[in-house]
């Protein structure tokens, strides 16, 4: 292994100390924050303007401290399904409602895994993998698997609370907890005991944590609601099941999650699975992997026929909360730190966790140019309505191709070959490889 000389660090001493622009640049850094010293307003501006195609939707939700964006994403979709159906000029869906069982049912989830896993050793990768625990993050198949089985409540029944709303400290307690409980069980299978009634107690003591910090979930509750042409309805005494086959009623099992993540390790034109601990223990997470062209080609069937696409991307590239814009053309983070190259290919930049999926939203809105190309889209964010355009962001073309990985659509815009791939039984990812899609 090479170490570092004097004689190297000199060197690079006298090439910064004759370089006057790194120099000035130390200085503006000195005071000022670096991503308003990157950003490039001018480049940014040629995103503004309004959109070939831009569905309307009914206002911007806050997920505040919390990992949930993937949660409200979905609950924004399936928002517009009930407030189209029933006339209705503004309407949520109660996130605080989901997140208790998404909780509920990970802490499960975990234990499984843990359980499953007993024989191997502590250094396993597995066991490296669960050793990080739960966490507030996931998968749109998630969203679909928890309404499926607990059906939904609007806002007004289970509203937010503090805890749901900041999120880290309880879940540093809940995975504190869930830890202690994933040795007690291993010790108890390795000493040849039987763990079905111990872990029934631990899930005991979850679920009343859990009715402590976010509230116990609605059992039933009344509709009332009054639509655009102000006329008063009433359905009493619905369970949340009954509202959601009700009021929302889609075939949620017609969508699919395709992705574009062409890593050597997930070739595209696949269709796959993975176990996550995010998942509930009977579920799998399901992905087409697909190219960027096919990807975007169906996003944009979606939006023309004016249903919102759910959709996941890396929200710390080249972005800004404040002006609403993901555009690598309008930050120059090179030119900032003298001249360095932060380019990668969209595979190295997986495989290197340069980056990855980390934050979901829905599209609502493209443009395109004079060619009839897509040069820009309209995002609904979930980060409140004081940053980016009253809550709405934009991101340019560049940034569309480069950093977004997954979205969500309909499987009537596959086409027969891409159809086709999902006749075949998915191939099994690992849990780490598979959270890259």
């Amino acid at each position: 292994m090479n170490k570092i000389t004097f004689d190297q660090i000199e060197k690079y001493r006298q090439a910064y100390e004759s370089d006057r622009t790194a120099r000035t640049m130390n200085a503006a850094m000195a005071k000022t924050e670096l991503t308003d010293l990157a950003f490039i307003p001018m480049n940014a501006a040629r995103l503004r303007g309004d959109f070939s195609i831009e569905l309307k939707t009914r206002g911007i939700t806050a997920q505040e401290k919390s990992g949930r964006c993937w949660m409200f994403a979905a609950t924004n979709i399936l928002r517009e399904i009930v407030a189209e159906k029933l006339n209705i000029k503004e309407f949520e869906l109660s996130q605080n409602y989901l997140a208790f069982y998404d909780k509920f049912e990970k802490s499960n989830n975990y234990l499984e895994m843990i359980i499953e896993n007993a024989d191997k050793d502590l250094d396993d990768k597995m066991m490296h993998y669960l050793s990080s625990g739960i966490g507030d993050g996931g998968y749109w198949d998630m969203a679909v698997d928890l309404v499926k089985k607990y059906g939904a409540v609007p806002k007004y029944v289970m509203p937010e609370s503090y805890q749901s709303s900041h999120t880290e400290r309880f879940m540093k307690l809940l995975n504190n907890l869930l830890k202690k409980d994933a040795a007690e069980l291993r010790k108890m299978i390795h000493e040849g005991k039987l763990v079905s009634d111990r872990k029934d107690e631990m899930m005991s003591e979850i679920y009343k944590a859990l009715c402590i910090v976010f509230g116990e979930p609605v059992r039933t509750f009344d509709f009332e609601y009054r639509d655009e042409n102000k006329e008063f309805h009433a359905d009493y005494d619905l369970t949340p099941k009954e509202f959601y086959d009700k009021y929302i009623g889609n075939d949620l099992d017609q969508y699919i999650c395709i992705s574009n993540s062409p890593t050597e390790a997930t070739p595209l034109d696949n269709y796959y699975k993975f176990h996550y601990t995010g998942s509930m223990a009977e579920s799998d997470i399901h992905s087409l992997n697909l190219t960027m062209d096919e990807v975007q080609d169906l996003v944009i069937k979606q939006l023309q026929d004016n249903e919102p696409v759910w959709f996941a991307c890396d929200a710390g590239a080249f972005g800004d909360r404040k002006q609403g814009v993901w555009d690598p053309d309008s930050f120059d983070y090179e030119g900032l730190l003298g001249g360095a190259s932060f380019e990668m290919e969209k595979s190295e930049g997986l495989e290197y966790n340069q980056s990855s999926p980390t934050h979901a939203m829905i599209l609502v809105g493209v443009n395109f140019d004079k060619n009839g190309e897509p040069n820009r889209w309209k995002i609904e964010n979930s980060w409140g309505k004081e940053v980016g355009m009253d809550g709405y962001f934009v991101c340019s073309q560049t940034y569309f191709r480069r950093y977004v990985y997954e979205a969500i659509v309909n499987k009537k815009y596959l086409t027969s070959a891409e159809k086709a791939l999902l006749e075949k039984e998915p191939i099994e990812l690992t849990p780490w490889i598979g959270s890259v899609l």
